[in-house]
């Protein structure tokens, strides 16, 4: 009885124990901690530039059109038969030159028969009209042997003293086109002719924000009336101002926001936020924040990274 007993017993110690020891084990490897890899920094390979302090040339073309700002009506002075025509549409005519001759019903039915009894009377005469000015036929409304009333248009005259090249300029654009200032005027076929500025508009174009500029061309040309042409506009800054190439100008999609990845250290870059001014082919103006010639910018390397990153310059 106690063999039995005493086997019985040890059976037990073992099955109480063994399981005991598996659960401190397992217990022991779950509390050793595995030891995590710390990433390497990579570093950026990128190139660097400084600020440029000369002028920079800026322009932008606008668009104007040309028009003759005076259109002449020839009228009927008086009520009959038109004798004479001599307009005709697209002819370029001169001051004084005769147009139209006009005959009164009066004169047209009774002049004969009074002429005959007293030619000192002149009676039927035609009564002559002129152009009023230099200038290109635009229309003519009637022809020989109408019947015309007092005041009825008879032909339209663009006076060619008139013609003028109308600028819409945006009004933020205004300080930079000043009276009397000489313009460069760019036709569609890659003629260029000189204008100056006469005078502005009293007036802004609502729905535009623009205001009509006259210029007129400073050399004789047979230019079109209504021909959209190009006016260039000078936004040149004055010298000692600051600027960077354009690859060195960031900015966010809507293009309200800039940026540039200035140096800092000996191999980091952060991101300094710019208020920037013109625009030349390859440069802008940085009007803040201030920066020094020995500044380093990133040129390439700095597209779609983050506020800082590691660098390697790869210029000097």
């Amino acid at each position: 009885m106690k063999l039995i007993t005493g086997n019985r017993m040890n059976k037990k110690s073992y099955t109480v124990v063994i399981p005991l020891l598996i659960l401190m084990i397992s217990l022991g490897s779950c509390n050793k901690t595995v030891p995590q890899e710390t990433p390497a920094e990579v570093s950026v390979p990128v190139t660097v530039t400084h600020i440029d302090t000369a002028a920079i040339e800026s322009f932008i073309d606008v668009n104007a059109t040309t028009t003759y700002l005076i259109k002449n009506t020839i009228k009927a002075n008086t009520t009959g038969y038109l004798d004479v025509v001599n307009a005709v549409s697209n002819d370029f005519v001169r001051k004084n030159q005769l147009l139209f001759s006009l005959k009164t019903r009066e004169a047209k039915v009774l002049g004969n028969t009074i002429n005959k009894l007293d030619r000192s009377l002149n009676f039927g005469g035609a009564i002559n009209l002129r152009a009023t000015c230099d200038g290109y036929v635009t229309a003519v409304n009637v022809q020989k042997g109408d019947y015309v009333q007092e005041g009825d248009a008879l032909a339209i005259i663009n006076d060619a003293a008139s013609f003028s090249i109308v600028l819409s300029l945006p009004y933020e654009l205004k300080r930079y086109v000043k009276v009397n200032e000489v313009l460069n005027v760019y036709l569609p076929d890659g003629t260029i002719i000189k204008t100056k500025v006469q005078k502005y508009m009293p007036t802004v174009d609502p729905a535009s924000q623009t205001q009509n500029v006259i210029l007129k061309t400073l050399q004789n040309s047979n230019i079109p009336e209504n021909l959209i042409v190009k006016v260039r506009i000078d936004k040149t800054t004055e010298s000692k101002t600051i600027s960077l190439p354009k690859e060195a100008v960031l900015s966010d999609e809507t293009q309200t926001d800039f940026w540039i990845m200035k140096v800092t250290g000996k191999d980091h870059a952060v991101k300094i936020p710019i208020k920037k001014g013109i625009e030349s082919l390859n440069k802008i103006e940085i009007l803040s924040p201030k920066l020094n010639p020995s500044d380093q910018i990133l040129l390439t390397g700095n597209y779609g990274v983050g506020d800082t990153i590691k660098i390697k310059i790869t210029n000097k």
